[in-house]
């Protein structure tokens, strides 16, 4: 079959893995250029700020650039060449702590019992196996086959110069892009204004909010990030140069540079850098005090930063997920290497929020976002059809703790059971797993509610009010519910029944398996004051219509309230259809079906009863005066 034949849905897989591909041979092939340009941009929205602020006191934008590049670049450079002196000078002094190694190998060696002397018996035993099946060697006619190997002279000439390009080429390449990204910080900032301009015009002036919103977004995010990690990782290195330097470790300075760096890499980089002020404890400590109190330093930095510090600055971090910063720290790793752990957050930022702005990139904030990519119900739904009533309950509680118990009835439970209803109406779920989803959500609805009581009669008991005393049973109102059509409508009812004041309203719920005219028996019977009927939709309607129209024509007094639970949109036709029909309130939600009850129960609740003139209180006697 020629691909021109297929359809075009059939090679969109193709299409995309081509694309993906071509994308990733591009960000590797071409991160000579990408690496400085990108380095630029975080500079850009580092300096940015700083540049706006001189700018708007009046200083001319030229000269405030050019003072701030340098300022930056200076400390720098600066730093740099600091620890490059310090770095040389420890590696020169190398040989003063060979004996100070020496012992601590002893130490960890000594005795049969020594870890070492373990490690090395069992490659010594290893070696020797290997040894003993080893092949012969070959015979001296197969030496005298063996090749004479060549020397090769190296000439003079193109042969220089490519020496040359060996040893002193892997350099020109760092240099290069530094001087890219110098040359481009200092024209970024200059024509800031004209580059965002330029972005915009490049969209489209039609999505102005959008690309607005976006840039400004964009910029806010990744400028309070570099801004707060540069603040956090700053204070980490000098906090550890303090403490090494009073505990005694020489090149304290060089060990909290390395420390602000390697702090860049999430969640790896402060340990790393604890290995190598720990090495050196090794070389110039006598014993073994040194090595423990810099790892207590570095656990003790570690809680402050983690626990105090970085929640307070960061908030609600950056906009993403924990899982997804690791993967794509690995991600630009291996695409840039060491650039890529500097530059892996900022870049997975800005696209979190392309994908939040841009359609065709939503995929973006659904991978990397910390917003929950599914919605609570779909949630709840979700695990129920894996049959997992566990998590289900979990999610439905949690919920409840941060809301109410009317608000986690109308978000979670009821959609699930609309959602399961419209499933089974699409053949798209059998009636175990039907029955099973409502089952469920009757025992987590009754969990909840229990839940919830639990908590009111805690509170209760910590309040000093007095107990309110129970009504008496003849003063409630009785209200017959009646669901429309299956159980999930009975689920709604009883889920209603849980929000009502017990004292106020006695909700007796029918069965399904009640006919239209049973019903009508049954509101002849016992004459309730009001009516609910409970419909969970899709479908339900043609029957609540017809139930209203019978017991309208029958008790033109009864109040008929109609719960449509679970509409999404909701719409006046609805309403309308099932008012003409003899409906007296339409509710779309528990919480509106609560209020509603609860208002017509005061409206019929009957009068108190006149108390017998023998327990009439008497007056209080006057005492006269003086």
């Amino acid at each position: 079959m020629p691909i021109s034949s297929l359809p075009s849905s059939a090679l969109r897989p193709f299409v995309l893995l081509a694309s993906v591909a071509i994308v990733l041979y591009l960000l590797f092939w071409l991160q000579p250029v990408l690496i400085p340009v990108a380095v630029a941009v975080l500079l850009t929205f580092v300096l940015g700020p700083i540049v706006t602020f001189l700018h708007r006191h009046r200083v001319p934008r030229v000269v405030a650039v050019a003072v701030v590049v340098a300022a930056a670049f200076s400390l720098i450079a600066g730093t740099g060449w600091v620890v490059a002196r310090q770095v040389n000078s420890l590696v020169d002094s190398f040989p003063r702590y060979e004996h100070n190694l020496r012992n601590r190998i002893a130490e960890l060696q000594s005795g049969e019992a020594g870890f070492i002397t373990k490690v090395r018996n069992a490659m010594r035993r290893i070696t020797r196996q290997i040894e003993e099946t080893k092949p012969a060697p070959a015979s001296p006619d197969a030496a005298a086959e063996t090749p004479t190997p060549v020397t090769v002279v190296p000439g003079t000439g193109a042969g220089e110069i490519a020496t040359a390009w060996s040893t002193y080429g892997r350099f020109v390449e760092p240099v290069g892009g530094l001087a890219l990204a110098l040359v481009l910080v200092v024209f970024m900032l200059i024509g800031r204004e004209d580059l965002r301009d330029r972005v915009i015009s490049l969209v489209g002036s039609g999505r102005l909010t959008v690309t607005t919103k976006a840039l400004d977004e964009a910029g806010e995010r990744i400028s309070r990030y570099l801004l707060m990690q540069l603040v956090v990782n700053g204070s980490y290195g000098a906090a550890v140069a303090v403490g090494l330097y009073f505990i005694g470790l020489p090149y304290a300075l060089t060990w909290g540079f390395f420390a602000a760096v390697l702090r860049y890499i999430p969640y790896l980089g402060a340990w790393l850098a604890a290995m190598l002020p720990l090495g050196l404890s090794l070389l110039v400590a006598e014993t073994w005090s040194v090595p423990l109190q810099i790892a207590g330093l570095f656990l003790a930095l570690e809680f402050v930063s983690n626990m105090i510090i970085e929640p307070r600055l960061y908030g609600r971090g950056v906009g993403v997920s924990e899982t997804a910063t690791l993967v794509m720290v690995a991600f630009w790793t291996f695409l840039w290497g060491p650039m890529g752990l500097l530059l892996a957050t900022p870049l997975t930022v800005c696209l979190v929020v392309l994908g939040k702005y841009v359609p065709f990139l939503k995929f973006f904030d659904t991978l990397l976002g910390v917003q929950p990519a599914l919605e609570h119900h779909v949630r709840f739904y979700q695990r129920l059809l894996a049959r997992d009533q566990d998590e289900a309950s979990e999610i439905a509680a949690a919920h409840l703790e941060a809301g109410s118990l009317e608000d986690t009835y109308d978000r979670v439970l009821i959609p699930a059971l609309v959602s399961a209803k419209r499933d089974r109406d699409a053949d798209g779920l059998d009636e175990d797993d039907r029955r099973f989803v409502v089952d469920a959500a009757r025992e987590i609805a009754e969990e909840l509610a229990g839940l919830r009581a639990a908590a009111a009669a805690k509170v209760a008991r910590k309040s000093a009010a007095p107990a309110v005393k129970r009504a008496a049973a003849s003063a409630r109102v009785k209200v017959l519910g009646c669901p429309a059509r299956d159980e999930a409508d009975e689920v709604g009812l009883r889920m209603l029944d849980g929000l009502l004041d017990a004292d106020q309203v006695d909700l007796t719920i029918t069965t399904t398996a009640l006919l239209a005219a049973e019903v009508v028996a049954l509101v002849e019977e016992q004459r309730p004051g009001l009516l609910c009927i409970g419909a969970l939709p899709p479908g339900g309607a043609a029957h609540v219509r017809l139930l209203c129209t019978r017991l309208r024509a029958r008790f033109p007094e009864l109040k008929i309230l109609v719960g449509r639970w679970g509409l999404e949109h909701p719409d006046d036709k609805t309403r309308d259809s099932l008012i003409a029909a003899g409906a007296y309130l339409v509710a779309t939600t528990l919480g509106e079906t609560r209020d509603h009850v609860a208002t017509l129960a005061q409206m019929d609740a009957p009068a108190p009863e006149s108390p017998p003139a023998a327990e009439r209180a008497a007056p209080e006697p006057q005492v006269a005066a003086a």
